[in-house]
């Protein structure tokens, strides 16, 4: 018996779709049949189908242009060919050529129709068993990969902890300069992989601030010329600690720590770049940073309002930050100041 296996049979006279519907539910085969060609093409369209019996001559579109139409939308079923001229050889080889796995004569025979129905029927069967294992290792791989996304993620989170022990800033902050980002980078046009990009590359931006002695890191007051310049070599700290990592998240942090301090009319530091010489994700963890920066409570100073502290941005705008990233930033006020109650310093 042929169980769970759905046919389609084709043909203008009727006779031959009840002999073949009657053959093939002995099998316990389930067949769908067609007087019209197109009627039958249709239905392959949006059913799933395992085996068709189509015959050749027909009105409107013969057998051999229906396999072809059926190639398109089932590529791999097993289709029968039924004709009552099996003696043509150049039908055979165009039938071939469209896609036909296999001959039948007419008048059929029921001996011959079952061994070879049977054979068709097995690999069918065989190719749903390799699709179904084929879907199964595909879904185990995605499930391995997403265990390695996690990992990468907890690895990115550590990082960004080592550098707040190092640093007054806290967890909260470095949550709000990622999201920030990330809301940025959405609002400049960035696909969904360069938004995850810059939210878990974002909390690295500092990350070579582990460097910096806690004696000028943690300094309350003003610090001297030479304290700044010591505080100015945290970029490269972190491009070193992170720069010839492989990973696509670790290779954005260290594009992050390079950039973004520079300044968009070429005062920043470590390289002095201007305009578009400083990358993107620099440009934005740029605006994210001082931002969260004014508004958050410093060893050296409260937190400004955030009308004062987007005052200073747009102020700012084409002398430290991208004057297009602060105008999104300004725009996107409710949605900052969302991010900024969620991740509070006082959660």
């Amino acid at each position: 018996m042929i169980t769970n296996i759905n046919a389609v049979s084709v043909d203008d006279e009727k006779i031959n779709l009840l002999l073949i519907d009657s053959m093939g539910k002995q099998l316990g085969m389930n067949i769908n049949s067609f007087l019209d060609p197109k009627a039958a093409v249709e239905f392959i369209e949006t059913n799933e189908v395992d085996l068709i019996f189509v015959d050749y001559m027909m009105p409107g579109i013969d057998g051999v242009e229906f396999i072809k139409k059926a190639r398109v939308i089932h590529p791999d079923i097993p289709i029968i060919m039924i004709t009552a001229v099996m003696t043509d050889d150049e039908l055979k080889l165009r039938a071939f050529e469209a896609g036909a796995t296999e001959f039948l004569n007419k008048p059929l025979n029921s001996a011959e129709f079952v061994a070879r129905v049977t054979n068709l029927a097995d690999l069918r069967k065989s190719q749903l068993l390799l699709k179904d294992r084929a879907m199964l290792l595909e879904d185990e791989v995605l499930k391995a990969t997403e265990k390695i996304v996690q990992r990468e993620h907890e690895t990115l989170n550590v990082l960004g902890k080592a550098a707040e022990y190092k640093d007054p800033e806290t967890a909260a902050h470095i949550a709000r300069v990622a999201y920030y980002s990330k809301l940025l980078a959405e609002a400049l046009g960035k696909d969904k992989k360069k938004q995850q990009l810059i939210l878990y590359a974002a909390p690295l931006h500092d990350i070579g601030k582990i460097g910096i002695p806690d004696s000028i890191l943690l300094k309350p007051g003003k610090l001297t010329a030479e304290e700044f310049e010591i505080v100015k070599t945290h970029p490269a700290i972190g491009v070193e600690i992170i720069g010839d990592a492989m990973s696509g998240y670790l290779t954005a942090g260290a594009v992050v720590a390079k950039y973004h301090h520079e300044r968009f009319n070429g005062k920043g530091y470590p390289a002095g770049l201007s305009g578009d010489e400083i990358h993107i994700f620099g440009r934005i963890v740029a605006v994210a940073d001082v931002f969260d920066a004014l508004t958050s409570k410093r060893p050296y100073k409260g937190p400004w309002t955030f009308e004062k502290s987007l005052d200073l941005l747009v102020a700012e705008k084409g002398k430290h930050f991208d004057p297009q990233i602060v105008d999104h930033f300004v725009s996107l006020r409710d949605e900052v100041v969302r991010i900024f109650n969620t991740y509070s310093d006082d959660i």
